[in-house]
């Protein structure tokens, strides 16, 4: 009787046990449950609130399990208040816009004030003139027969020609500035760019260089604005006549194409001063004549000429200099006359090759190949040439 009593009592423990087990698992699935709703509350609080102060007071007093949820919630708090102080400080310079140009008062909405504000900071027009460039249009010759979607070429000259060219601060952001303007216009179909005098470019302007300390280039992180010349969509063609040193051969190397006269001598010099080239000399160079040469070039600071740079890759052609800014120019009128899309897209294509591997760069040469057969001057390409006729493109 002993022995039964105590495993009836050893039953009923267990069986109570069991019971307050279900009971306790129970409550669990009514906590986690309970905090289920919580969370689906946040989510409808959300969606149904857009301003979030409303949210936070609610947030800290409903701190469920689940660090994700509460993580999202505060990076949603916080790229809604940037989002408030970007249109607080947009709309300020609105205001301040109207005061100074007297726009047309409205209250419409904030939208109205970014459109201005996107609008004005936009390189749309040339200046009139620069300190120390020249910038022309060059439109084909009267001998060579203009039809409607023949592009014109934009020439920019380096104008410092009693410093070589040196490439100061304000050339440089002369240049940039010129360089986008003529992307940005629709007449423009590519870019010469050549110095005036015995010089491409002879280097930076060391007397701008010389008192600098490591803390003054590196917070301005110098040189990095010289990487906006690559920005253009259009071709850009360097004509290198003399000097192109330091600075002036990164120049050149920023440009899509080097044409180089008979005199033309392509180096970087930076060891001579106890530096080494910091606009992209060790990278574009090595791309352009492999590494051996490179170091040579750049270890030594010995100059190669003209021929030799023909020879390395680094050179398109060698023209004799009294024609070289002619042929430039005409290389650029020919290809204004090619679909602008199918140019930029060839552009963009080429300068891939040194990013991607092989294959992706393969891959991604096919997709744009396969979306040019969208656009009409695609169709006019095709039909000109089975009816034996120059094509017309219409850069469409």
């Amino acid at each position: 009787r002993t022995t039964r009593s105590i495993n009836h009592r050893s039953s009923r423990s267990s069986s109570n046990h069991q019971i307050n087990h279900r009971s306790s698992k129970s409550q669990i699935i009514r906590v986690r449950s309970t905090n289920h709703n919580h969370f689906i509350i946040i989510i409808q609080f959300l969606f149904c609130y857009s301003h979030v102060n409303y949210f936070d007071s609610f947030q800290t007093t409903l701190r469920v399990p689940g660090s994700s949820i509460i993580n999202s919630v505060d990076q949603f708090n916080s790229e809604k208040n940037e989002q408030r102080t970007e249109n607080h400080a947009n709309f300020k310079l609105y205001k301040s816009m109207q005061k100074k140009q007297s726009l047309p008062s409205t209250r419409s909405t904030l939208s109205t004030s970014k459109k201005i504000f996107s609008s004005s900071c936009s390189i749309s027009t040339l200046q009139e003139s620069y300190s120390n460039i020249i910038v022309s249009q060059q439109n084909p010759t009267p001998s060579t027969p203009k039809k409607q979607g023949h592009l014109s070429v934009g020439l920019i000259e380096l104008n410092r020609p009693k410093a070589l060219n040196a490439l100061s601060d304000a050339l440089f952001d002369d240049l940039i500035h010129a360089t986008m303007a003529l992307n940005d216009d629709e007449q423009i179909g590519s870019i010469v760019i050549t110095g005036k005098g015995k010089a491409f470019a002879a280097g930076a302007d060391i007397s701008e260089m010389c008192g600098q300390q490591f803390s003054d280039v590196y917070k301005k992180n110098m040189f990095a604005q010289w990487a906006d010349v690559k920005k253009s969509s259009k071709p850009v063609i360097a004509a290198v006549n003399g000097f192109a040193l330091g600075g002036g051969c990164e120049l050149a190397m920023m440009c899509d194409i080097i044409l180089a006269s008979t005199n033309a001598k392509f180096g970087q010099p930076e060891i001579n001063l106890g530096i080494i080239p910091g606009a992209g000399g060790t990278q574009r160079l090595v791309r352009a004549i492999g590494k051996s040469k490179a170091m040579d070039m750049i270890l030594t600071g010995n100059m190669i000429s003209a021929d030799q740079a023909e020879k390395d890759g680094l050179v398109a052609k060698v023209i004799e200099r009294e024609k070289l800014v002619e042929e430039a120019i005409a290389m650029g009128l020919l290809i204004g006359r090619k679909s602008q899309i199918a140019v930029r897209m060839a552009k963009e294509a080429v300068n891939c090759a040194d990013e991607m591997s092989l294959e992706q760069g393969l891959n991604y040469e096919r997709r744009l190949f396969h979306s040019l057969f969208a656009t009409n001057d695609q169709k006019e390409g095709m039909d000109a040439f089975l009816n034996k006729r120059d094509p017309d493109f219409t850069h469409s």
